[in-house]
């Protein structure tokens, strides 16, 4: 018998493989061999002379079709000519990448006065029309897809030049009094942050572009971490129990290693107590707003923020209300940025690196239309690819159980900022209408549609704690806004509540000693110096624009890693996904990676540059050195809080100096202090 050999894998990033089959079979020249068509490429056979007796040998070369990608192999039969061979797959390859080069496309410009947002957008994305026509709010939503992504777009593109919303001027008076001392633009993560401030006693104004409540996107946490909204007394335990949806037994990550070698597969992680309870956001968002309301607070929604004059006593913002088309102005002590991504204030104040990589999400929360057996409700799946590299991305799934029949679905991909490639939601809505069968087995059109799920999510890789603007005089930036950590598997929703406490110690403490300038708000951070070393995990799974990759690589990588959390305690692998490890158990992990693993070093220099290694080696000395410190003064949280009576009233500045460093030798080393009740004085309702 003929030995066998697999000696090529390409990922052609086309979905017209039939394309890409009849470009084998007629247009691409072998120059020797003899060719022979097969149904999906073709062999290529050569004849050796052998003691009188001809012995075949060859080249079988065919195509197939996942993830709306094409993938192509070559196999070596026998033992054909190894100059000849290597000729031909040098060809091939060049060839084939001249042929069908990566396409990076972009929406159509269009105009809704003259046609409907499905007339207009269904020749390029007709699966992703289909099945928004099925969703109850569909019109609207696929107008919200299409907004984000064109507003995106703009900002990757002309990253010098953003929009200036923000304006300094010096026109109010001393005697004017603001209307408010604290303004929140945006209403998701916003409404939280502005109920337990409200509570506070503040004054609050909270403006929405959307109707208030309106989510495209769910949001998934754990117990430990709800715990922080019952500690801050936001919520009692009954209310958290009204918006939890779902609790799951387990949850998983696993990555496609068909192809990966062996010492880069892995056994299945399992996390039970990660992202493992699903909350319904739109309660959740209604309950906060009627906190935020019985503490005096006031909400605008459907109400677009367009500028904002800061001036030495108060910020004036200027928004328009959307039904009417009419102009409201409110003043306040204080601007609060919630925007998101799409935050224009993020992008005035940090230029052209407001963020250095992005996720594309999308997905769909689906009421029922699975066959049993398709997925157990008490099971989520965190992190889960079926396929290699698809298109110039790792698509990445989840899977999170929700209320009753529901399942919520995300398909996602880590990805560089790049103004020749941003990033298309809409490309990836016909990615996910396609292969959600591939995924999970069904049938489309039985599917009882509820609403789509999608956003983008960003990512900084951070050189410190300092190296990104989240404060301007009387302006902060919170959650994703802030975008101050490239995580794994956190949000901005993870990151706020996970620090909600900080930030709320940290700003009441600024607010009630007029500490408002650039300097002491741009020290309220929900920063994290033991997650700042991960974001070489997510450059881990970017393939750089323009780059072709050998399929598996970064599967491999993804295996290799969570293999050896798959193989820690399970307090060792949660404690890593949920952003609380040390110094001391990432070094062993990493470590014990690489012995695994020897090739992981080299094939991270796939995704990253020399530069890149030393600014990630710095940021793992400054955990290390942080790391140090925090054991060496662990007496300090406890010591500030003593003298605090004593300390704030008559040195107010020299107090804010040690809450800021208390709590990045804590919380910003993933370990949270209690949050401090007492000090807040928290109004109870």
């Amino acid at each position: 018998m003929a030995n066998i050999k697999e000696i090529l894998y390409l990922e052609v990033p086309t979905p017209q493989t039939q394309e890409v089959c009849t470009w084998l079979q007629q247009n691409f020249q072998a120059e020797m061999g003899e060719k022979i068509i097969t149904p999906d490429g073709f062999r290529l056979r050569f004849s050796q002379l052998n003691q009188n007796t001809t012995e075949w040998n060859e080249l079988s070369i065919f195509v197939w079709s996942v993830q709306r990608t094409t993938y192509l192999k070559v196999f070596r039969v026998g033992q054909p000519p190894k100059t000849q061979e290597k000729l031909f797959l040098k060809r091939l390859e060049t060839e084939l990448r001249i042929a069908f080069p990566y396409q990076y496309s972009e929406p159509p410009e269009i105009n809704l006065s003259e046609k409907s947002i499905f007339e207009a957008l269904e020749k390029d994305y007709p699966l992703t029309v289909k099945y928004f026509k099925k969703m109850p709010n569909g019109e609207f939503d696929l107008k919200r897809v299409y907004w984000w992504e064109k507003r995106w777009r703009e900002g990757v593109k002309n990253p010098q030049t953003p929009k200036q919303v923000i304006f300094k001027t010096d026109t109010s008076k001393p005697s004017d009094s603001p209307q408010y001392d604290l303004i929140y633009i945006g209403g998701a993560l916003g409404v939280i942050h502005a109920a337990v401030m409200a509570r506070l006693g503040y004054k609050v104004l909270l403006i929405e572009r959307l109707p208030f409540g309106r989510m495209n996107r769910e949001w998934n946490i754990s117990r430990s971490e709800l715990k922080s909204l019952i500690d801050l007394g936001l919520f009692t335990p009954t209310e958290i129990e009204s918006f939890i949806a779902r609790e799951y037994k387990d949850g998983f990550h696993k990555f496609f290693d068909a192809y990966n070698p062996e010492f880069a597969k892995s056994q299945v992680l399992h996390t039970p107590t990660v992202l493992n309870v699903a909350l319904n956001a739109e309660i959740l968002l209604k309950l906060s707003g009627e906190k935020l309301k019985q503490a005096g607070g006031e909400i605008w929604d459907e109400t677009e923020f367009l500028k904002a004059d800061i001036n030495p006593n108060l910020v004036n913002i200027k928004s328009l209300y959307l039904p009417t088309q009419t102009e409201r102005t409110a003043t306040a002590r204080l601007l609060v940025d919630a925007m998101g991504t799409a935050s224009p204030i993020a992008w005035q104040l940090n230029g052209g690196r407001a963020f250095d990589s992005v996720c594309p999400t999308v997905g769909a929360v689906i009421d029922g239309g699975f066959e049993p057996g398709v997925w157990d409700a008490t099971y989520g799946d965190v992190l889960n690819t079926h396929g290699d590299i698809s298109r110039g991305r790792q698509l990445i799934w989840e899977l999170f159980p929700g209320s009753g029949n529901e399942l919520t679905f995300y398909l996602f991909h880590y990805h560089q900022v790049n103004p020749k490639n941003p990033g298309s939601l809409l490309e990836m809505y016909e990615d996910f209408f396609t292969i959600l069968p591939e995924y999970r087995r069904c049938d489309l059109d039985k599917l009882v549609w509820k609403k789509p799920t999608f956003g983008y999510i960003p990512g900084h890789f951070s050189n410190g704690s300092s190296d990104r603007k989240v404060g301007f005089d009387r302006l902060i930036l919170i959650g994703d806004a802030a975008s101050l950590q490239s995580p794994l598997v956190f949000t901005g929703f993870g990151s706020l509540v996970r620090n909600l406490s900080r930030l709320t110690d940290l700003l009441n403490t600024a607010l009630k000693h007029n500490l408002l300038t650039a300097h002491w708000l741009d020290k309220i951070r929900a920063y994290q110096t033991n997650i700042s070393v991960t974001w070489l995990f997510s450059k881990g799974m970017m393939v750089p624009t323009g780059k072709y990759l050998p399929p598996a690589k970064i599967n491999s990588i993804l295996n290799t890693f969570f293999g050896v959390l798959a193989i820690a305690p399970q307090d060792i692998a949660e404690t890593f996904i949920k952003d609380r490890t040390t110094w001391w158990i990432f070094t062993k992990l990493a470590l014990k990676a690489a012995r695994i693993n020897p090739l992981l070093l080299v094939w991270i220099l796939d995704f990253i540059t020399l530069g890149e290694v030393l600014r990630w080696t710095k940021n793992f000395i400054l955990f290390m050195a942080l790391s140090v410190v925090s054991f060496l003064f662990g007496w300090l949280p406890n010591f500030t809080r003593q003298i605090q009576p004593w300390l704030e009233p008559r040195y107010p500045k020299l107090w804010m100096w040690l809450l800021t460093t208390s709590y990045a030798l804590t919380d910003g080393l993933g370990k949270p202090q209690t949050p401090p009740l007492k000090a807040l004085k928290l109004k109870m309702s």
